[in-house]
């Protein structure tokens, strides 16, 4: 497969896996940490990154717009619910398998 072709699928996928984690407003961040190692706020701080590797201008709050498909403010007042003591265990628990850039910017 060529590089046009395969960057072609893969920002498909990409659409594809942010309009899914748009749709499920029930999956907790921190659930997603616990589970895989990465969450939404991951995702934006990828793109992020991505961005600047390109040389492409990219806002914070533009990322975010990206991934959360609205503001974060928006995102936690009402989607966002409080962590119970069982997740906060797990998330210490599994820290040293988070992202990289999950404590990054």
């Amino acid at each position: 497969m060529d590089n046009q072709t395969r960057d072609k699928l893969e920002a498909a996928a990409w659409r594809s896996f942010i309009e899914h984690l748009q749709i499920r407003k029930d999956v907790q961040n921190i659930d997603l940490m616990n589970l895989s190692g990465f969450c939404r706020n991951c995702l934006y701080k990828w793109l992020l990154a991505a961005a600047e590797d390109q040389g492409v201008k990219l806002s914070k709050e533009d990322a975010i717009q990206a991934v959360y498909g609205m503001s974060y403010g928006e995102w936690k007042t009402n989607h966002q619910t409080k962590a119970t003591d069982e997740q906060l265990r797990l998330f210490e628990e599994t820290k040293p398998l988070h992202s990289e850039i999950s404590g990054h910017r």
